[in-house]
């Protein structure tokens, strides 16, 4: 649309999940922290690997099973060429495996803490109507109403008032959308056709320039 500020947050959590496992070294359940570095042990074709976590309280260490056993022709060639790297990037993709966490641990503990990049799409002079692409990259444990709320400086509360009035809107459109986690695709559009200074005050927030 032609009256239309678009902008791309992405948004990435600062800290990765940290799992509470038996430690050797505590002598009970203890947080443990990815290292990010990775342990490989090779046999023949077989390989094993291992993403090495370290207790917070006395530095043990804790080897999470990535695989074991596997034959190098199974292993696709972009995630071997990471492990034997160790590739920051991926073991820290890795380490958000929530998933494989909860194989391991019946308690995890997750940050709501995040960095948000902020991208201009599309800005038109006089634009009415602000519309956010959200990319989360990692799973972020953030609420849509929270994120909006602290970011555009609302409350909640109006957050919700706009919505019930109609000014904004969601896509996908789900009716407990606000109270649900970000993820990648969520787009959320905001009429501010009936806000004279909407430049000034909500153009900087949305796209992170200096007033």
């Amino acid at each position: 649309m032609c009256d239309t500020l678009r902008v791309r947050w992405t948004v990435t959590p600062k800290a990765a999940p940290q799992p509470w496992i038996s430690c050797s070294g505590c002598g009970g359940m203890r947080a443990f922290q990815s290292s990010d570095k990775i342990r490989l042990n090779a046999n023949g074709r077989k390989l094993d690997a291992w993403l090495i976590y370290k207790c917070l309280t006395c530095d043990k260490t804790w080897n999470r099973p990535l695989f074991e056993r596997k034959n190098v022709r199974d292993i696709d060639p972009a995630i071997l060429e990471a492990l034997q790297s160790n590739d920051p990037e991926w073991i820290r993709a890795e380490s958000f495996n929530l998933d494989a966490l909860r194989r391991k641990s019946q308690r995890i503990d997750e940050f709501p803490e995040f960095d948000i990049l902020r991208e201009v799409l599309r800005e038109t002079a006089g634009w009415t109507r602000l519309e956010i692409e959200l990319v989360a990259p990692l799973p972020a444990r953030i609420r849509l109403d929270r994120l909006l709320a602290s970011e555009l400086k609302l409350s909640r509360t109006r957050l919700r008032t706009l919505r019930e009035n109609g000014l904004l809107r969601t896509n996908p459109d789900r009716a407990d959308i606000l109270r649900r986690g970000i993820s990648t695709g969520i787009d959320v559009m905001i009429d501010l056709a009936a806000i004279a200074d909407r430049e000034l005050s909500w153009g900087p927030l949305a796209t992170g320039s200096p007033r």
